[in-house]
């Protein structure tokens, strides 16, 4: 069970970076700097996928702390956004790559 997940997040990562090589070529062929676009998107792109990849996790537990005790949901709730500051730190250091 471990290798498929494995299997599916290298696949995930290797989409996600093609994917960003693909516009860079875009944005190259009209001119732009293709190196700030592949920065760009892999910065905002894996931010996004580690914060998928663990608000999954906290996710579940979360629920199973709320379920069994109400007064579990502020706590839980915390716990379940700070993943949530990779995706906004990699959207700031999109912004910051010229």
């Amino acid at each position: 069970m471990k290798n498929v997940k494995l299997t599916k997040t290298l696949l995930i990562i290797a989409i996600v970076v093609l994917a960003t090589v693909a516009f860079a070529a875009e944005e190259a062929a009209a001119g732009g700097a293709s190196f700030a676009a592949i920065g760009k998107g892999l910065a905002i792109g894996l931010g996004l996928l580690g914060t998928g990849m663990a608000q999954s996790a906290i996710g579940a537990a979360a629920v199973g702390a709320v379920a069994e005790d109400r007064r579990n949901f502020g706590t839980a709730l915390i716990f379940f956004l700070i993943p949530e500051t990779l995706a906004i730190f990699g959207l700031a250091f999109s912004f910051l790559i010229n």
